[in-house]
């Protein structure tokens, strides 16, 4: 073997080992949201939100058939966007598109609540989740119409 070699094989150890030492040594750090006191959890619990869904097909290329077989989009994850706001008298509605992949696009207001508060329900909006309509087994495009309000 030569030097060369002997001195390649030990840069190689050397260098892996510091990665292994590197990687026992720095552990995830886990990030613990601050505990809300009981008092103001109460307060949130008289103020209900609610969000109400109503979905409808995007119209279909002439080229497809007709749905003979249709099923609506189910809300996986649709957080209310309006648990932190104050105003007891808000109504906002929404409008937008539940792709095939399931991912809110093209989201916009139709009936205001006020600029900070349409801006808190569009970012809410865009990040929710679905498992897509279905058009006779295939997975397709619906339109989405939600209407939110504190009661």
């Amino acid at each position: 073997m030569t030097i060369g070699k002997v001195l390649a094989a030990a840069m190689l150890m050397a260098g892996l080992s510091g990665v292994l030492a590197w990687c026992a040594v720095t552990a995830p750090s886990r990030v613990i949201p601050p505990r809300i006191p009981l008092s103001q959890l109460e307060k949130t619990l008289r103020r209900v939100p609610a969000h109400i869904s109503e979905f409808s097909p995007v119209s279909e290329p002439l080229a497809l058939p007709k749905c003979g077989n249709v099923r609506p989009p189910e809300a996986l994850l649709t957080p209310d966007p309006l648990l932190n706001v104050q105003d007891d008298d808000l109504h906002v509605r929404v409008s937008f598109i539940v792709g095939a992949d399931g991912q809110v696009h093209s989201a916009f207001v139709l009936d205001s609540g006020g600029p900070s508060e349409d801006q808190i329900v569009l970012r809410a909006v865009r990040f929710w989740r679905y498992r897509p309509a279905l058009c006779n087994g295939v997975p397709t495009d619906s339109e989405a119409l939600v209407r939110f309000s504190i009661r």
